[in-house]
Formats: structure tokens, C-alpha cells, sequence
């Protein structure tokens, strides 16, 4: 591949480097340069342009990432299209991810171009969470070095096994002490059923025993009597020996203890036994604590159907200290409830939404096209709302101005929190900025809304939602319809600064020339996005179900 800048007569079919704005236009970064856009590039006097040029025997990024992430798809996972020289792969069901680090490393350092990124070895992964991504680094493969990942990986295949959780019927036995609070005994059950759920099993019945290895012994026949297929014991007093009483009572009932301890911390003083086929585990005093511990790195495998045995245990250790690191950079008591899996957890951003709903409808006077009641005799301002309330944006902000008083009665004690723009009447911008000033700082990004586009859906905006994500540099998202740009649109709160010093009757789309890299579109199926309803006229074109009543 050629890289470099050349003069616009030579660069009809090379591939754009850097996105650039003409105008209206923009020509975005790995756009196959045509005539128009020449045409364009020429019209704003640019003499030469930064592009890649593929030679011979050069595969397109997008063929191949398409090609290297076919063999690593295996059972229960799933790929996306090829796009911008990516594919992700996803999670079908929950389950354990097995990941083969030296086979990953091997593709990795055949050459620059080529990148696979996946979770950690044993993670935790639910249905569609991201297991892995194929990315071409731009723009470009040689084709003898795809053909020889492409060999490597249908040869010992895929490096990728997703193992899903089965469902087990998990016995629970707990002892007692004389002086142990009943509340420590119920909030040790609430956590193990916790973990269980989560690992899409069930937990039959607990059974309370005394602290001794007789009543234990019984509990658990007991339990393999109901039918358990993993059996628990946490005990009022922690193990400390696999002679202790918990060990004991695994042996009453006719089992073998396989292994004590485990350099896992918290964890450590976990006891590995059997009973016949089914694991017994005696659980150490952290499984009182729904928190990250030893006792899940054993779970997730054994309800994965994979084995635990000793040496299983004993190659625990590295990454086994879980006190104050990353995943809990809080102390141990003001931590957070326990992730998925040993990585950080991976939650949504929390973006709120600004509905702009200040304006005196100067072009719909006397009348507040807020407030017009369709033939359902709901207002466009509630329908608006209505609308992001079902998105998964919070909390929802709505600016008000002109008419406060009646916007809020036409709101009707909707849950939606009230930011009054004192200034109103000097344009779109203070609105905007008053709503923007208004969002939680909790909040990564907002999502400014116009008060008078109904036909905007909250489906429409968790796409827009999905699409955010600032560590791949989508920090603006907009939506678009046939290429032409709408509303409403994402702002992370990077931009807010920006936007808090706009002034006059206008919004912050004019910085979008400015961080063209941080721009993301999102293709719509319809033209809703483009449609603002401002004057009686256009009240017309709504569909018939919502246009209002004659206005005189």
C-alpha cells in the first residue's frame, strides 16, 4: 500500500486518509475518492489530498477483516458485517470464555496490520456482550500475509470457546453458632442465591445445621436426596483445616476432600471436596459478601461444566489478588457489587437528555406548537417526552421558557426534572445551555432534543445510545437520513465547555467542522429525524393520528 499526499489528478479511486468538511459535505475518512468528490475538493481550492493507495495483491480492509474473523467464529458466538475494517464477535448465551493467549499472540505478530483483541482468559460474558474485535489497521492487508493467518487459524482453530453456564440445582448447607446473628445467616443465603442466579442455576431449600460434622453429614444426603448437583457449605466459624467440621461433614456423607486453600485472596480458605460426581465445596468467610472473591473463580468453571481439581486451583494465583485493584478501587467495604467476571465491569454510560422546550413558537403565533393537542389530545411537547421517557437516556431534562407554567401542566407530572432558562428570549442558545449546565455530573455524554420533532422514537435514540462510545472516539453521534444530518444529537461531556460558550439564536452544530474525528452517524430508516413541525402548515404532514384539530 502507498501512503502519502499526491495531487488531485492522481487520486481518482485511492482511499481517503483524514475525513475533510466542503461545505455541506464531508468526505469521510475511507471513502473511495470519485469524481464528486474531486470535483468538491477542487471547488475549495485544495490542490492535494492525503491518501492510500492499494497495489497489487493488497486486500481491502473490509474484505479482510471479513476473511480472518470467519474461521474464529465457534459455537454460540457470534459476528457482526465487516465495517471500517472491523468485526465484533459476541456472546450467544451466557457462559465461560476460553481464550488460547499463545494462539492470539501468534496472529498478532505476523504483522502490523493485523489486530485481535479479546476478553481474558475465563471471563465472565452474558448474551451480545463483546468477546472479541478483528480490526485491519488502515486500510489495507497484503494478501500473503492474510493468507497466512487465515491458514494458522483454520489449521488449529479458533482460539475462542465459549462454554455455557448449565443449570444446576445448587444444596446449600449452613452452620450455626450459638451468638451468630440471625442477619448474618439470612445475608449469606441472599449472597450464595445471588451468585447462583447469576450463573443461571437455582439454590433448593437452605438447610440450617448446627456447627458440628454429624448434622452436616445429613444435610448434605439430605440435599442429594432433592436432587443438588453442586453442594455449598459455609460454616458459622471459617475452615481453617480440612479436618475442620465442614471437611468432615463432606466425608460423613460419603465423600473425599481434594484440595485446601487457594492463592486467591479473599478466598483463600476454600476446601475442594466430592461427593460421588458432585462437587462439594466448604466456602470461606468472604462468600458471606456478594463481592468479588475466590469462591467465583471456582463457580463460573464448575457451572461451565469444566473440571476444578487441584492443580486447577493451584494455577489461580496470578491475577488471584483481588484486594484494592482496578476491578475495586474502593476499600472492601464501601466496594461496589461484584462484576460479571474478574475484568472491570463493563456497564453503559449514564446519558441524560435535554429536551428543549424554551422557545416562543414565533413562527406558529399566537399559538405555542408545544402545546397543540393532536386528535388523541396529547400535546407534541408530551409526545416528545413520551418518546425519550421509553430510550434508555436519564435522567430527562426539560428546559423551559415561554409558557413554563403550561409546558409543565402539559407534562402532567411526568418523571422528568424542570431547568428554567431565564433568558430564553435570547435564542436557541441559552436554552441549550441551561439544559447542558443542568446535566449530572454522573452523567458521560447528554442528548440534546428538540421539543417539536414527534416522530422521533425511543428506539431511535438507543440507537443512537449504541453507537456512543468515546474509547473508539464516537463522541458526537447524530442521526442521518439518505446522508443529510438530523436531530437529536449526542454531545459527550468533553464538548460541554464548547457549547457553554455559544451564543445567539443558534445550536452547537457548527461544531461539528471542528471535531470532525469525533463524529459518528447513525442511518435511519425514515425521515423522522429530519422532520421539526414549526409552523401550521407542516402540522398537516404529521401522520393523520397525530395531526391536531384545524388552527385558526
Amino acid at each position: 500500500m502507498k501512503f502519502g499526499a499526491v495531487p488531485l489528478d492522481e487520486a481518482r479511486g485511492a482511499i481517503m486518509a483524514h475525513s475533510q468538511r466542503i461545505g455541506e459535505r464531508v468526505i469521510r475518512k475511507g471513502s473511495v475518492l470519485d469524481e464528486g468528490a474531486l470535483v468538491a475538493l477542487r471547488e475549495a481550492e485544495r490542490t492535494q489530498v492525503i491518501v492510500a493507495r492499494l497495489e497489487p495483491g493488497d486486500v481491502p480492509e473490509d474484505i479482510a477483516a471479513d476473511r480472518l474473523a470467519q474461521p474464529l467464529v465457534s459455537p454460540l458466538l457470534a459476528r457482526t458485517r465487516a465495517a471500517t475494517g472491523r468485526v465484533n464477535l459476541a456472546a450467544e448465551v451466557p457462559g465461560l470464555l476460553r481464550v488460547d493467549a499463545k494462539m492470539v499472540n501468534r496472529l498478532n505478530t505476523i504483522d502490523e496490520s493485523i489486530t485481535i483483541g479479546t476478553l481474558p482468559d475465563y471471563a465472565v460474558v452474558a448474551p451480545r456482550d463483546l468477546v472479541a474485535t478483528v480490526k485491519i489497521i488502515p486500510f489495507s492487508v497484503p494478501g500473503n500475509v492474510l493468507a497466512v493467518a487465515e491458514a494458522l487459524v483454520r489449521q488449529a482453530g479458533s482460539p475462542l470457546t465459549l462454554h455455557p453456564f448449565h443449570h444446576l440445582k445448587v444444596g446449600l448447607v449452613v452452620t450455626e453458632l450459638p451468638g451468630l446473628k440471625d442477619s448474618v445467616t439470612e445475608k449469606t443465603i441472599a449472597a450464595t442465591d445471588q451468585r447462583v442466579s447469576q450463573l443461571t442455576g437455582s439454590l433448593l431449600p437452605p438447610v440450617r445445621t448446627p456447627h458440628e460434622e454429624e448434622p452436616i453429614g445429613q444435610a448434605l444426603e439430605a440435599l442429594i436426596a432433592q436432587g443438588a448437583d453442586l453442594l455449598l457449605v459455609v460454616g458459622a466459624s471459617a475452615v481453617v483445616d480440612r479436618r475442620d467440621v465442614g471437611p468432615s461433614g463432606i466425608v460423613r456423607a460419603g465423600g473425599d476432600i481434594l484440595h485446601f486453600g487457594m492463592p486467591v485472596d479473599p478466598g483463600n480458605l476454600i476446601c475442594l471436596g466430592r461427593i460421588g460426581d458432585r462437587p462439594a465445596l466448604v466456602l470461606p468467610g468472604c462468600a458471606r459478601s456478594p463481592k468479588l472473591n475466590g469462591i467465583d473463580f471456582v463457580l463460573t468453571r464448575l457451572f461451565a461444566g469444566l473440571p476444578v481439581g487441584p492443580t486447577d486451583i493451584m494455577h489461580m494465583g496470578v491475577g488471584g489478588l483481588l484486594k484494592e485493584i482496578d476491578t475495586r478501587p474502593l476499600p472492601r467495604e464501601k466496594a461496589p457489587a461484584t462484576p460479571r467476571s474478574g475484568a472491570a465491569p463493563r456497564s453503559a454510560p449514564t446519558i441524560a437528555a435535554v429536551v428543549l422546550a424554551a422557545g416562543r413558537s414565533r413562527r406558529m403565533a399566537p399559538h405555542n406548537k408545544l402545546l397543540v393537542a393532536d386528535r388523541t389530545g396529547k400535546s407534541m411537547i408530551a409526545r416528545v417526552v413520551d418518546n425519550v421517557l421509553s430510550s434508555n437516556t436519564r435522567p430527562v431534562l426539560v428546559v423551559t421558557g415561554h409558557q413554563a407554567e403550561q409546558i409543565q401542566h402539559a407534562l402532567g407530572g411526568r418523571p422528568v426534572r424542570y431547568v428554567h432558562a431565564a433568558d430564553y428570549a435570547e435564542g436557541l442558545s441559552a436554552s441549550l445551555k441551561a439544559g447542558i449546565e443542568a446535566v449530572p455530573e454522573e452523567c458521560a455524554a447528554a442528548l440534546v432534543c428538540l421539543g417539536d420533532m414527534p416522530l422521533v422514537t425511543g428506539r431511535m435514540i438507543d440507537r443512537l445510545l449504541a453507537a456512543y462510545d468515546p474509547d473508539e472516539g464516537r463522541q458526537i453521534v447524530l442521526p442521518t437520513f439518505r446522508g443529510k444530518q438530523g436531530n437529536p444529537m449526542l454531545w459527550d461531556r468533553r464538548f460541554f465547555a464548547e457549547i457553554l460558550q455559544i451564543s445567539g439564536d443558534s445550536g452547537a452544530r457548527f461544531l461539528l467542522g471542528k471535531h470532525l474525528e469525533a463524529v459518528a452517524e447513525v442511518e435511519m430508516a425514515d425521515d423522522a429525524v429530519l422532520r421539526d413541525f414549526d409552523t401550521t402548515e407542516s402540522l398537516n404532514s404529521l401522520p393523520q393520528r397525530l395531526r391536531p384539530a384545524p388552527i385558526s
